[in-house]
């Protein structure tokens, strides 16, 4: 009896699918709950389970072929329907079986081969010429016939004096005295100074030598050559994910007005605050605490005070959702995916890192469900994490407003304390937010920021930790 398996339901907004790679083929047997196929969806892409065990007797769509909800995909039953193709098998087995016997009885055949083997040797056997070659050696050994010279020994004696301060000058890192500061500097530029050869008085190792030496280790470390990719000059289709992020990307630009206000943030506090607690905070969680949760909880708040941020348009109407749902944007092989973080203004630093994680590792490991990619009220980029200062984001409909965070790089700064300047090295780092100017004011997001830079540059987050 066979049973034939549909599309099934892959959200409350998905209707139809992409069949983009069939994992199992007619005849093959396959179990309740074995993957049977993946399917792309304008969401995400997942794959399909076999709802009952059998034999494939026939597959009734074809990759790349979209299909509705509920449309049959293959048919299983117990293999009657597809007995030819299961006995056809181990003929085809057969002959491959034994074609394994004609190549190994040539073998011998390989012996003779390996016959020239002795050939070799006597060709090897010139390698005794070369050791009486290697004889001469000795004969250079005689070398201290040089010292024959001796006579004039006694007028060279003060010779050795001299020699003695011009070794300890090129190899003053390990003989001969270097200052603390230099020694300092050598360690800090990962110089060797057993490898520098001083161009102070005596051969004494400077400060220049040092910033020289460095500079050539840089050049050095500099050599390495990008690897190439293995798609240059090629060409491929799109895969369905990318043109559903090229189709938004284009009427989200085209229908909404767009742009960019950034920040700088001295983020030196939150710094200082995570150095301190992350290992605890790694042992009682699992999860390592990185910058972003820390921008996530402030950006949560900060939609909060500034709710228009945080809002949408439905025809001529304002709406202000009554949660602040952040999507957070995660890099894949696949394309760029936004799990969302639910009710996020609830959350501590423990529960951001915790979800954050999640989302992010079964996104990359195609694990998510359709519903975890909808439903988001604002979103967070964090372009950073690939060492960029700050980009201009795109906002993507129905959402209003996209918050990138830059990398958190040390810089000077000027410090103000007690009324006096000064210039000090901080942590930095650059927010950008992008937003929908059709209902969102320049005002308006320059609040939005500010009110994150405060909380941010105060670092008080001791008590949002959860731990």
């Amino acid at each position: 009896m066979s049973e034939s398996v549909s599309l099934p339901a892959l959200g409350e907004s998905v209707t139809e699918g992409t069949v983009t790679r069939w994992l199992k083929n007619v005849g093959d047997r396959v179990e309740v709950d074995e993957p049977l196929l993946e399917v792309s969806t304008d969401k995400v892409d997942t794959e399909i389970p076999s709802p009952v065990a059998g034999i494939i007797e026939a597959i009734l769509v074809q990759e790349d072929e979209t299909v509705e909800v509920g449309t049959p995909l293959v048919t299983i039953g117990d293999g009657s329907g597809a007995a030819a193709p299961v006995a056809e098998a181990p003929v085809a087995e057969t002959p491959v079986a034994e074609a394994p016997a004609p190549v190994a009885a040539p073998a011998p055949v390989a012996a003779p081969v390996a016959a020239p083997a002795p050939v070799a040797a006597p060709v090897a056997a010139p390698a005794p010429v070369a050791a009486p070659v290697a004889a001469p050696a000795p004969v250079a050994a005689p070398a201290p016939v040089a010292p024959a010279p001796a006579p004039a020994a006694p007028v060279a004696a003060p010779s050795p004096a001299a020699a003695v301060p011009a070794a300890r000058g090129s190899h003053a890192g390990t003989s001969g005295y270097v200052t603390p500061i230099v020694r300092k500097l050598a360690n800090e530029a990962g110089v060797d100074l057993s490898t520098i050869s001083g161009t102070g008085v005596g051969g004494r190792i400077r400060k220049e030598d040092i910033v020289q030496a460095a500079s050539a280790v840089g050049t050095a470390a500099a050599a390495p050559v990008v690897e190439v990719s293995p798609l240059r000059g090629t060409t491929q289709p799109m895969s369905r994910l990318r043109k559903v992020v090229a189709e938004r990307a284009v009427i989200s630009m085209q229908s909404s007005a767009q742009l960019t206000t950034v920040v700088e943030v001295d983020v030196t506090r939150v710094a200082m605050l995570r150095d301190r607690v992350k290992g605890v905070f790694a042992e009682k969680t699992g999860n390592k605490l990185s910058f972003l949760p820390f921008f996530a909880l402030a950006a949560a708040e900060a939609l909060r005070a500034v709710p228009i941020v945080n809002a949408t348009i439905e025809g001529d109407t304002i709406v202000y959702p009554a949660q602040e749902n952040i999507s957070i944007a995660v890099d894949t092989e696949r394309g760029l995916l936004t799990p969302v973080v639910r009710n996020a203004g609830e959350l501590n630093l423990a529960g951001f890192a915790a979800q954050i994680a999640d989302l992010a590792a079964r996104t990359r490991d195609n694990k998510l469900k359709p519903d975890e990619l909808s439903g988001g009220t604002f979103t967070l980029t964090n372009t950073g994490s690939r060492g960029a200062l700050f980009d201009t984001p795109v906002v993507f409909l129905p959402q209003s407003a996209i918050l990138g965070t830059g990398i958190v790089y040390k810089k000077p700064l000027v410090v103000t304390t007690d009324g006096l300047d000064s210039i000090a090295i901080r942590s930095s780092v650059y927010l950008a937010l992008s937003y929908d100017h059709r209902i969102i004011d320049g005002a308006d997001a320059a609040r939005f920021l500010t009110t994150m830079k405060a909380r941010l540059e105060a670092g008080a987050f001791e008590g949002n930790l959860g731990i």
